[in-house]
Order: structure tokens, then sequence, then C-alpha cells
């Protein structure tokens, strides 16, 4: 997994509307990228709609946010427009982006062992530098940890 220090991965990928994204999509931005199972389930639905709710947050503080999981672009097409999500959500069902970022992992559930993205959430500045990471990510207060991280770095000069 990715880990501070670390060169975020270069990545080519469809948005929800088709669109391709790649880091000089956002150059110059703070990236807040979560990875993420599932459109449609509980905990990704609660997930997206904390970020959404702190969207304008983030974007005061110059930061994009980013959804990423392997579901399609239709998928996430309807999700966003369900759920009025205000930010980017890539598709990556290849699992190139997961697997570069180290959260495409074996997981098990009721016994039985599977491969799927473990939910986490990593903060990039401007240069591309991963500047925090959130592994097995615990939904409720998420978001809030992650605008606060982002302002003590801003505020510490980092990545700027």
């Amino acid at each position: 997994m990715q880990q501070p220090g670390d060169a975020f991965p270069a990545f080519s990928l469809p948005d929800q509307d088709g669109t391709i994204r790649t880091p000089r999509s956002f150059a110059g931005k703070w990236l807040v990228a979560y990875f993420y199972p599932k459109d449609n389930t509980s905990g990704c639905t609660l997930e997206a709609q904390t970020f959404a709710a702190r969207f304008a947050d983030f974007s005061g503080k110059n930061a994009v946010i980013l959804g990423v999981s392997p579901d399609s672009i239709k998928c996430h097409a309807g999700f966003a427009a369900r759920h009025s999500l205000p930010f980017i959500l890539l598709s990556d069902p290849e699992h190139a982006l997961l697997e570069a970022c180290g959260v495409w992992q074996k997981k098990k559930m009721a016994g039985r062992e599977y491969m799927g993205v473990v939910r986490t959430t990593m903060l990039v500045d401007p240069r591309g530098t991963v500047r925090a990471v959130w592994p097995k990510v615990k939904v409720p207060g998420h978001a809030d940890g992650v605008l606060n991280e982002l302002a003590r770095l801003m505020e510490s000069g980092a990545g700027g």
C-alpha cells in the first residue's frame, strides 16, 4: 500500500461521465483519493454522502475529491445522480490504480476469501506526493479527519 512520501501512481481512468482523467487533470490541486468497494452499498453510500457534505470545504482548500472503485462508468453515473454527488468518481474495472495503490487485496467474509477493495483514503499534495493514508477506513467522522489533516498540512507548508 502507498505510504506518506510515495509518489502517487500515474493513471488514466474514465469518470462517471466517460471523461478520461489523469493526474494532469488535477495539476496544482490537492487530491483526496478515496477507494471504496461498491456503489450503492450502505457503507459506500454513507462515505460518499459524508464527502459530499464537506465538498465546499475541500474545494475551498484547493482539493479535489476522487472516489475510485471497480464499478462501471454507467454504475458510477447512476450512483452520482441518485445521491447528488458533486465530485468525480473514477471507474477502475481492471484494477490498475487500485492495484498500484495497494488497495486491491485479499479479503475474508463469512469464511470465504476473495479479492476486493480495502476502504482506504490517500491525501496527495499538488506535486503528486502522498502525504497521508487512512487504511481500513471507518466511515463515521472520516471526511472531517481528512479535512483536518489537509488543513494541518497546508498550514505547515507541506506540498505547497
